[in-house]
C-alpha cells in the first residue's frame, strides 16, 4: 500500500512510500491485542495496596464475653473481621501484576493494531523535521496543517529527538516516541498515527 509523504505544511512532496504488507496489512487478532494491552497496563500498576489482617491488629486477645448465655453469637476477639476496628478478611496484599506474554504474540498484536489504523485511514507519513529549540506553537501548527485538531496524535520518529519531544510535551492529546519503542497500547490510544520517514524505516527494521 502506498502513502504520500507530506511536509510540515501538510502538502504532498511528490514522494510516496510503500508500507510493508507484513507489518501494516496483517490480520488483527482481537484477543492478542487485548492481552498485549492488559500486560502493558499491568506493568504500570504499583501493586502496593495493603490492609491489616487479624494477626496484624494491635489489641487484647482476651475473650470479650462468655461463650454461652448471652443470646448473641459467639465472639472471641476484638480483632475479628466482624468487629469494628478488626482485621480485614482476605484483604489486598503487595503483589506483582505482571504476566508473561510471548514475544511473537506481542509482535502479532502490535502489527494487528498498526493494521487497524491503516484500514481506518488514520496513518500519515511526514518528512523528517526538527526545530532549533523546543517550540510548542510550531508543533500545534504542524498538527493543524495535517488537520488533526482535537485528535489524540501519536508521532513516531526514527531516533529520540528531545527537541521535538519537548515541543509536544505540553500538548495533552499528543505523544512523541521513537518508533522502535511503540507499544500496542500507544497505537490504540491514539486517533491519528504519524510516522516520520526515518520512523517508518526504524519500525520496519525493528520487525525484520
Amino acid at each position: 500500500m502506498k502513502l504520500p509523504i507530506l511536509n510540515i505544511k501538510g502538502k504532498e512532496t511528490g514522494k510516496s512510500v510503500d508500507l510493508s504488507d507484513d507489518v501494516f496489512m496483517t490480520d488483527s487478532n482481537e484477543h492478542l491485542i487485548y492481552l498485549s494491552v492488559k500486560q502493558f497496563l499491568a506493568t504500570k500498576r504499583q501493586g502496593t495496596s495493603k490492609s491489616k489482617e487479624r494477626a496484624e491488629i494491635v489489641g487484647s486477645t482476651r475473650k470479650i464475653k462468655k461463650q454461652k448465655g448471652t443470646g448473641t453469637a459467639r465472639a472471641g476477639s476484638i480483632k475479628s473481621p466482624l468487629m469494628r476496628g478488626g482485621g480485614r478478611a482476605f484483604g489486598p496484599r503487595p503483589r506483582d501484576y505482571w504476566f508473561k506474554l510471548n514475544k511473537k504474540e506481542k509482535e502479532a498484536a502490535r502489527k494487528g493494531a498498526l493494521s487497524l489504523r491503516v484500514k481506518e485511514k488514520q496513518v500519515q507519513i511526514l518528512e523528517d523535521f526538527t526545530f532549533e529549540k523546543p517550540k510548542t506553537k510550531k508543533m500545534i501548527e504542524i498538527f493543524n496543517n495535517l488537520k488533526l485538531q482535537g485528535k489524540k496524535v501519536l508521532l513516531l520518529t526514527g531516533e529520540a529527538d528531545s527537541v521535538v519531544y519537548k515541543s509536544a510535551k505540553n500538548l495533552s492529546k499528543s505523544k512523541v516516541l521513537p518508533a522502535s519503542q511503540v507499544s500496542t497500547y500507544d497505537v490504540l490510544n491514539s486517533n491519528a498515527l504519524i510516522f516520520t520517514e526515518s520512523g517508518l524505516k526504524q519500525l520496519e527494521k525493528t520487525f525484520n
